[in-house]
């Protein structure tokens, strides 16, 4: 008994650790006590990022069918803004980490402004073409004239917002870069706390704020978001950690920021790849109609929430490769990688049984439509029953970017959604009449070759000798 006491102790003393807001050092001591202080606020944090997509189509779910759907087709658009935010927070993930496994805390500093930098312009430009031409996006989608008349706005607004979604992600990256973990995971604690809170007060409307529809869950996303950057850049400026900044820093560095360009066109790349298979994915899925799609949506908000944590899991992987490659051990982040995509795993795999056995259970939490229902619980048993091979396949994919790699998981997303997922799935839902299953089993067996391919190029062991 006084050994499970020990034990119980131990662990929640690591947990208490783990978010308390601290650096983590991880080119020294146990792999595993690295990669659980890393891992656990990663997982909260992408939990966080989880409940907020939940809870968006929990409550835009009560507005209509269509208000649903409009949240799927925008953010199959808007995904193309993560491609960007994605693959600079990479590079910026992979530059901080090098430099400070590499102890040149100045330099990690300089790395970090020229991300901000870059992000903040790339987000201007986002932000006018979706605050003049949001109808456009919505039909360009294939979105009926009823659904554009009544979301056109939240469309609006997400677009005309964007810069806050831009920065949450990319300070983010910094903090995950510099071992700082549980501030990340603090930033979307309020992000989302926020956006719950005022969700159904613009939705709904409440005292003298009217009712704004499926366009007050996008006004609460941007002012939960946007008081989480203003929280972030606080910490930068004035907190305690590795990454120090001052308002003199804030100046052009070319061959620093060129040096980050080239870094994330890689991950700007694959995830652009990613995310355009999802958009067309979503465009053969709109055929189907609102229903169907209303299904999809909300059962890849669902996918999401499990994802997330594996994704945080695998974001650990990144940190581990990119200090310990920095501090000159390239052994000690091989195996931190697959000790890590262990444990993944392991999570994963109780997930999929979950979504094989409870599908229709939490699809009909949102919706009980038929075609709704039945659709969105067979898109989860289906493509969660990759689940395994993902949790690998991202934790592999994470430790490439981490290295600064970003080059092969590019070619790999390039051949495994563009020339296989893509067509197989246009083929078997739309001419050989499998219809939406097409589309479910195609994302599927997409990214179990991803896996397989990750797996054997990693052990070619060439992202040791990246340099960044």
């Amino acid at each position: 008994m006084s050994s499970f006491s020990t034990t119980t102790n131990s662990i929640f003393s690591l947990l208490k650790e783990a978010i308390a807001g601290k650096e983590v050092q991880v080119t020294s001591g146990s792999i595993k006590k690295a990669i659980f202080l890393l891992a656990v606020p990663m997982i909260l944090e992408m939990c966080m990022e989880s409940i907020f997509a939940l809870v968006d189509i929990a409550f835009v779910s009560q507005v209509s069918t269509n208000a649903v759907a409009t949240i799927g087709l925008t953010e199959s658009v808007i995904t193309l803004v993560y491609a960007v935010a994605v693959g600079l927070s990479m590079a910026a993930t992979a530059v901080v980490a090098r430099r400070v496994g590499e102890k040149k805390y100045a330099e990690a500093n300089t790395a970090a402004v020229q991300v901000i930098i870059l992000g903040v312009a790339v987000s201007i430009l986002v932000s006018l073409l979706g605050g003049f031409y949001p109808k456009e996006i919505l039909q360009l989608m294939g979105a009926e004239a009823d659904l554009v008349a009544e979301g056109y706005r939240y469309t609006q607004i997400l677009f005309a917002g964007n810069a806050t979604i831009m920065l949450l992600f990319l300070i983010n990256a910094i903090f995950r870069g510099a071992g700082n973990a549980s501030m990340a995971m603090w930033t979307l604690v309020l992000s989302n706390g926020l956006n719950i809170i005022l969700d159904p007060i613009f939705i709904f409307g409440w005292g003298p704020i009217p009712e704004y529809g499926v366009g007050g869950a996008a006004i609460a996303t941007t002012i939960g978001r946007g008081s989480a950057v203003l929280f972030q850049l606080y910490i930068l400026f004035f907190g305690a950690t590795r990454i120090q900044l001052a308002l003199s820093d804030f100046v052009l560095n070319l061959k620093v920021m060129w040096n980050l360009v080239k870094v994330s066109l890689g991950g700007i790349g694959q995830f652009l790849i990613g995310t355009s298979s999802w958009i067309f994915l979503m465009r053969i899925m709109s055929e189907f109609g609102s229903e169907v799609l209303a299904g999809y949506t909300i059962s890849i908000r669902v996918m999401m929430f499990t994802l997330m944590p594996a994704w945080g899991m695998s974001n650990a992987a990144a940190t581990l490769v990119g200090q310990n490659l920095g501090a000159g051990q390239p052994d000690r982040a091989e195996i931190s990688v697959w000790k890590t995509g262990r444990y993944n795993a392991w999570f994963m795999a109780i997930i999929s049984l979950v979504y094989l056995f409870f599908a229709e259970t939490i699809i009909r939490l949102f919706s009980d439509a038929p075609d709704v229902l039945h659709y969105g619980s067979l898109s989860l048993q289906i493509v969660g029953a990759g689940y395994v091979f993902y949790a690998y396949g991202m934790t592999v994919t994470n430790a490439f970017n981490g290295a600064g790699d970003t080059r092969t998981p590019t070619i790999i997303n390039f051949f495994c959604f563009w020339i296989f997922q893509l067509p197989f799935a246009y083929a078997a839902a739309l001419l050989f009449d499998w219809g939406p299953k097409g589309v479910f089993w195609a994302i599927t067996l997409a990214e179990v070759l991803i896996a397989v391919i990750a797996i054997v190029w990693f052990r070619k062991g060439n992202w040791k000798r990246t340099v960044v």
